[in-house]
């Protein structure tokens, strides 16, 4: 895919997030480290989800995780929705936009992806493990005018695990 079309589908997602709105959990008191990469490292499980049985191009679902930091504090929550554009066997594509909800501030991100799983979803066993990256677009608090990634990788069906990588721009 083209860097120009990407950017075409990650504006698309996020004028859709701000047409439709999207709803941000509370968060808990968020002790997520910083490292010295500007890295967060958080582990979610998955507390809600809307996900149909078999997906269907043009309806949303969402997902949303506690999340906590290395220490097994709780950090927030991750809240993210999703809008399958085209389903097939073999996965579907999606458009997403993600809310990281902490307590010095809030991170939002979008994406575009290749959803590698068949179009009947939630396996209740051995699942495949999968990931994507969101493209952080913007953010409140500690993370005003943040820039950088989102890695979310899917370990199971209820748990991932997330790299929040901030640019180096100032926050």
């Amino acid at each position: 895919m083209t860097d120009m079309k990407r950017r075409s589908i990650l504006q698309l997602a996020s004028a859709a997030t701000i047409a439709g709105g999207l709803v941000a959990g509370t968060g808990g008191t968020a002790h997520a480290a910083r490292e010295a990469a500007r890295q967060i490292t958080l582990k979610g499980t998955r507390t809600g989800a809307n996900i149909p049985d078999v997906l269907t191009a043009g309806i949303p679902y969402f997902v949303r995780y506690d999340l906590t930091d290395a220490e097994g504090r709780s950090v927030g929550t991750e809240n993210a929705h999703c809008l399958p554009v085209t389903v097939g066997p073999d996965g579907s594509f999606v458009m997403a936009t993600l809310v990281l909800n902490l307590d010095d501030g809030m991170i939002t991100a979008a994406t575009a992806f290749q959803r590698p799983l068949p179009a009947v979803t939630e396996l209740p066993a051995n699942a495949r493990q999968w990931s994507h990256v969101f493209a952080i677009t913007g953010g409140t608090g500690s993370y005003d005018g943040a820039a950088g990634s989102v890695t979310i990788e899917h370990l199971t069906r209820d748990e991932d695990a997330l790299t929040v990588a901030l640019a180096d721009a100032p926050l």
